[in-house]
């Protein structure tokens, strides 16, 4: 081999060295690399659990209690997130359950309480309700019913939208806003309970006849199982004592309830001799509605081919029946305590099923309310937190005095001022427009009288604040220039809460553990206040994190997240973040 011959063979493998150096050197930088996460299946059924009234403590108070399959699994398996709160108000059923799937605030969906006064008819409205719609199996003087007051799109619409309508979504609850809100306004369906009729009932809104296996299911009669039925406690007494004290303390008054009492045990008939409306509207006081409902959901995800196939489903399921427990007993009740043990159960019941249907890795649960509930204001008082409650009278006798001292300066009878406030028709009944603590002009008057809504707004404001009981009032013109402050909690609720065309003009908040009262209640929520407010929020799926988060979240976070993660456009108002903490 001569010397030119040797000096190529050295340059050759140095060469190769070279090239064996930089591809060992290119597989160690590839190995040291983490490993890029393989994006999660898309779920083929979205699972929203919704208890009514369910307040965040509860998961606390009660954990121990809770079965593996039910809540328990949800906090362990689930991302939970230990401080959720509504960030607007009134916090009631109808404005929690939009904001649940639209990510916005009653501002932004227009659905600003459960009813009220409607300035072009005259007449109170629901957050549903729809007189060109009619009332499928319900009662003959039932209202027709639609989610055409809803003023945003929901994540449902949005699945609907991005899969041609392959996507299908539904809704169903004890009450009608649970049910259609949620849903949206182009959902498949929803369905709810009549108590005038004892069926599940639906819309026309939907479809023109209910489908043949809800008629078949009402054909049944499977609320009558339930007449005569002994509502007793489901566990020992001592553990009710130990943790919510004694049965039917003085501050539980409940008045006159035909067939029942205040305590253990309670006999579900309503004072009737046989299933009829009086009955019906008892079973709602009771658990045992919230089981009918869990029937009925498993046909549906049968029938309705929810989770079969890969394009993702949503299912929403409101259970109501913790929400007029509350209102009766007080959320420090026995009965309080039983429901929320009982609900669980049933949670974990619909838990199995769509397990054994879908299978739980195929889906994504998440379980959250619709607001809390305050205590009873005389267990308030006994424990010395000033609860009370504050009169609409009252606070209607002070709101006419001052404007009748203002623009009556010469007191003329009739007194012309006597027709400055609002009046509406609440089903045949004239009535002030004092309600959901928020007072209504009658803006003809006044511009009759060249009076100014703004003055007369700040005349009122000004009266409402001599009345015992009220910590704050905020009128429309404050709210719509954008006066009220929002490092200030109670100020951006009360803007978050307020839609110009449907809000009154003067809004009310009272001091905490105080009711603004319109009616009898022995106990009620709506509040900007924490024990309103303060809500669970888990989410179960693949595409998240189990664990504790005690970053600040809201409801309004669920749905944007929810459609980060399916790949579909948030809601068309939603405001809320993207839980990225939680997310895989």
């Amino acid at each position: 081999m001569n010397k030119m011959t040797r000096l190529r063979c050295r340059a050759l493998v140095f060469l190769i060295i070279v090239s064996l150096t930089i591809v060992s050197l290119g597989n160690l930088v590839q190995a040291q690399r983490p490993a890029s996460k393989s994006i999660p299946a898309k779920p083929r059924l979205v699972l929203l659990i919704v208890v009514d009234q369910f307040r965040y403590d509860y998961l606390e108070r009660y954990y121990d209690l809770f079965v593996p399959g039910g809540l328990k699994r949800l906090l362990t398996q689930g991302a939970s997130w230990v401080d959720a709160n509504y960030d607007h108000m009134p916090t009631y059923t109808a404005p929690g359950h939009a904001t649940l799937m639209t990510g916005a605030y009653p501002a932004l969906t227009g659905i600003v309480a459960n009813e009220w006064p409607d300035r072009e008819t005259g007449k109170k409205v629901s957050s549903v309700s729809d007189d060109t719609t009619k009332l499928l199996a319900g009662g003959p003087r039932e209202q027709g019913t639609s989610p055409r007051r809803l003023m945003a799109s929901t994540l449902g619409d949005e699945m609907r939208l991005a899969t041609n309508d392959r996507a299908r979504v539904i809704g169903i609850s004890l009450k009608d806003r649970s049910a259609i809100l949620p849903s949206g306004r182009h959902a498949n369906a929803a369905y709810w309970f009549s108590a005038q009729s004892g069926n599940i009932v639906s819309s026309s809104y939907y479809f023109e006849q209910l489908p043949k296996w809800v008629e078949d299911f009402n054909s049944s009669r499977p609320v009558n199982q339930y007449f005569n039925k002994v509502w007793d406690r489901l566990l020992p007494e001592t553990e009710y004592l130990k943790r919510v004290g004694a049965d039917s303390p003085e501050w539980e008054d409940i008045g006159k309830v035909a067939g029942d009492t205040n305590a253990f045990p309670h006999k579900i008939t309503g004072g009737a001799a046989e299933p009829n409306r009086d009955f019906y509207a008892a079973l709602e006081y009771s658990p045992f509605l919230n089981d009918v409902l869990l029937s009925f959901t498993k046909l549906a995800i049968v029938n309705e081919h929810m989770g079969e196939d890969d394009v993702t489903d949503l299912l929403s399921v409101s259970f109501s029946g913790n929400d007029y427990v509350g209102h009766r007993y007080g959320p420090y009740s026995q009965e309080a305590m039983d429901v929320t043990l009982r609900v669980d159960r049933q949670i974990a019941g619909l838990l199995d099923y769509v397990d054994s249907r879908v299978g739980l890795r195929n889906v994504v649960v998440v379980f959250s309310a619709d607001h809390g509930m305050a205590p009873i204001p005389e267990h308030a008082t006994a424990l010395g937190l000033s609860g009370g409650r504050v009169s609409s009278t009252v606070a209607l006798q002070k709101i006419r005095g001052a404007i009748s001292a203002r623009y009556n300066t010469g007191n003329k009878n009739p007194d012309p001022t006597a027709d400055y406030i609002m009046k509406y028709d609440d089903f045949g009944t004239m009535k002030d427009g004092l309600i959901n603590a928020n007072l209504y002009f009658n803006t003809l008057a006044l511009n009759r009288d060249g009076v100014s809504l703004d003055e007369i707004e700040r005349v009122a404001a000004n009266a409402l604040m001599t009345v015992p009981g009220i910590a704050r009032v905020f009128t429309r013109e404050q709210l719509m220039r954008g006066a009220a402050s929002f490092t200030d909690p109670i100020e951006r609720r009360a803007l978050h809460g307020f839609y110009p065309q449907r809000s009154g003009d003067v809004v009310a908040v009272t001091d905490p553990f105080k009711y603004f009262v319109e009616y009898t209640v022995t106990a009620t929520h709506g509040s900007p206040y924490n024990y309103d407010s303060h809500v669970p929020l888990i989410i179960m799926g693949s595409s998240f994190k189990h664990g504790r988060y005690y970053q600040a979240a809201a409801p309004t976070d669920i749905a944007p997240t929810l459609a980060a993660v399916l790949g579909v456009q948030p809601p068309s108002n939603s405001v809320g973040r993207v839980l990225l903490e939680g997310v895989q």
